[in-house]
């Protein structure tokens, strides 16, 4: 496989997947991983899209874990989304991955709609205008709601998702009341919440969310998920999520 430059292949240690980064763009973090944990649940034979996919984690982390059938990694950034496909490739895995170069927004007029079984995204966390900006174009798209704000991310997942599909979600804290507010506004009901803290007395860094389309309500909240022991080193819980030894 031929590199660009700045290009570099990391071994994913997982069924000897390996993926495409750019040291100097946006590279996938422990958020994608945590996610790909949390959705590995999805049915077998299931069709899963992922709405923002940015380097292809998700879709080759979900290619390992699940049984499912097919994976569709949606990225608006045309440079990004070449580097996810390439992943594909590498990994030989054209017939289950498939990368499309397009807008979250527009997915309404490519697919029919209840169409997949289960949805997976970790979008940009923080509202336009907010933060730092990062000067960085690709880091800026990636981290802010600049091309689509969270509402949109969760109405094109009503229209996607077959009835009792799942929509699987990681995102901050402090816009969980928003993300609630906007699941309920489009029938896709909140079933599962897992905070990640970093350590045991620190506030929770990222929410897990789970929600099942037209589904009952009955909101579980899961045990939290802590990242690092007293000693600052990994729990066991992410060695075992990471699948290494200790």
């Amino acid at each position: 496989m031929e590199l660009k430059e700045n290009e570099r292949i990391d071994d994913l240690e997982l069924n000897n997947l390996k993926i495409i980064q750019n040291k100097n763009g946006f590279c996938f973090g422990m958020d994608s991983v945590l996610l790909s944990d949390f959705a590995k649940n999805v049915k077998s034979n299931a069709k899963v899209i992922d709405l923002g996919t940015g380097t292809g984690i998700l879709p080759i982390l979900l290619s390992a874990k699940t049984k499912a059938s097919q994976i569709v990694g949606i990225e608006i950034q045309k440079e990004v989304a070449n580097m996810a496909s390439r992943s594909v490739l590498l990994n030989n895995l054209q017939d289950k991955i498939e990368i499309v170069c397009e807008d979250i927004k527009n997915l309404k007029n490519i697919y029919e709609t209840n169409s997949f079984d289960a949805i997976v995204t970790n979008p940009p966390y923080k509202k336009e205008n907010t933060g730092i900006t990062n000067i960085d174009e690709k880091k800026l798209i990636s981290r802010h709601e600049v091309l689509a704000k969270l509402e949109d991310y969760i109405n094109i997942s009503n229209k996607l998702l077959k009835d009792k599909g799942e929509f699987y979600m990681i995102h901050r804290p402090e816009r969980l009341v928003d993300i609630l507010y906007f699941m309920r506004k489009y029938k896709i009901e909140p079933k599962e919440i897992r905070f990640i803290y970093s350590h045991i007395n620190d506030a929770p860094k990222m929410v897990l969310i789970k929600g099942v389309k037209n589904g009952k309500a009955f909101l579980k909240f899961r045990e939290n998920l802590y990242i690092y022991n007293e000693d600052g080193k990994y729990t066991d819980e992410i060695f075992k999520i990471y699948g290494k030894e200790k």
